[in-house]
């Protein structure tokens, strides 16, 4: 497959391809927890670069094979294949950032992606000019438009799991094997077949470019890659400051947990007090809990009554809120969920999830924490910290208590 070919620039379109897999999983990561004009923008920045990293492998891969040495690139069709691929990357993007995608909206997404980073090629290869003609493999383009679909999928699939840093390096690596691989296979089977001067005449009208330009363009298109790949990398504030929040102690369930664990020493001999924050000991008063939560669907925001929340679990800037049957996008942090939701049903189990006390139907200790099962027609687990247990057996009505005054 890489017979002929120069290895120093088939390692640097795989790279590329990769490059630009990350930056645009990245910025699409955001597309679901962000509003309005910015999450068009998020959608545009993500289908750019994504396009930029499959369409400048692919040229990068062209400099890299045995080509004759007449060989141009007409300006149009090269053009051509970039909007083509912008367009199916964004159009994928879209299906996949409006509301909960489901398997059939992701496999169609992976067709279509696939499908656009195959047509790019061939578009783009038969861009070329020169005194040859160009004649395919049909089981060489079978097989790489199944090998582009297929690795388009688990690159999706990977993406839409959970978006931290290693599953966006997975999705990225995926994205850039799906790229890659199928441009190497479609090359295996491309001939280059001599042919007459005067039907080269007649066939090779048009604006050309040379390799050289092309070199040109494909470099500096590597250095927007990269530029926007080390931009992806600089730390999010927003991200910082929703993550400290998520990590710092709540004063208030410290002081419920003190007075709730059979461990607290002197504050035993206390009165039982409520899980309500202590309004009265210097802090200021809670703001009234709200009775609806926002949830973001294909078609605007809906509200689901807090009655019907079962666990509320932070994915990035948003949260995932389970209403016993399914999870749903909610634009609120966790912090925000926490200080909206009535302290009285809901507690904080983790540092990423808090569940509703009256929908708990099992408990049970698990490693160094434990687990909680909530109910509903789909029953799911959530994970309770270690330093939670003592406050949720409490809530639940577990905990031994000293009742001397």
């Amino acid at each position: 497959m890489f017979e002929g070919h120069d290895p120093y620039l088939v390692a640097l379109s795989v790279v590329i391809a990769i490059l630009g897999g990350y930056t645009g999983f990245g910025l699409a990561a955001r597309i679901r927890g962000t509003p309005g004009v910015s999450r068009r923008v998020l959608l545009s920045g993500a289908a750019g670069f994504l396009a930029i990293g499959i369409w400048t492998m692919h040229f990068v891969g062209m400099l890299a094979a045995p080509i004759p040495a007449d060989a141009s690139y007409l300006v149009l069709p090269t053009i051509v294949s970039f909007l083509i691929c912008a367009l199916v990357v964004g159009v994928s993007l879209f299906f996949l950032s409006i509301g909960e995608p489901s398997q059939r909206r992701v496999i169609a997404s992976a067709v279509l992606l696939g499908a656009g980073i195959v047509s790019m090629h061939y578009v783009g290869i038969h861009g070329l000019a020169g005194n040859f003609a160009i004649e395919h493999d049909t089981a060489m383009v079978v097989l790489s438009v199944g090998i582009a679909i297929a690795a388009a999928y688990g690159g999706l699939r990977t993406f839409l799991a959970r978006q931290d840093g290693i599953r966006l390096t997975l999705s990225a690596i995926a994205f850039g094997i799906a790229v890659s691989g199928m441009h190497y296979t479609a090359m295996h089977g491309m001939h280059f077949v001599p042919r007459s001067d005067a039907a080269h005449q007649h066939l090779a009208g048009g604006l050309a470019a040379s390799p050289q330009i092309l070199s040109v363009v494909v470099a500096v298109l590597c250095f927007v890659i990269a530029a926007g790949f080390l931009l992806s990398l600089v730390p999010d504030p927003r991200r910082q400051m929703t993550a400290a929040a998520a990590v710092a102690p709540d004063p208030a369930a410290e002081a419920t947990l003190a007075v709730a664990s059979p461990d607290a020493g002197a504050a035993a001999s206390f009165p039982r007090l409520t899980s309500a924050p202590l309004g009265g000991l210097g802090q200021p008063p809670r703001a009234a809990p709200v009775v609806r939560l926002p949830i973001e669907g294909a078609d605007g925001t809906h509200f689901i009554d807090t009655a019907d929340v079962r666990s509320v679990r932070a994915d990035a800037h948003y949260t995932r809120v389970h209403d016993g049957t399914r999870e749903r996008m909610c634009p609120w942090s966790i912090s925000e969920a926490e200080a909206q939701l009535d302290p009285g049903l809901f507690v904080r189990v983790h540092r990423s999830h808090i569940v509703a006390i009256p929908h708990v139907t099992l408990v049970r200790k698990e490693g160094d924490g434990a687990v909680i099962e909530l109910d509903g027609p789909s029953p799911h687990r959530v994970p309770v910290s270690r330093a939670k247990i003592a406050e949720v057996k409490a809530r639940l009505g577990l905990a031994r208590r000293n009742h001397h005054a």
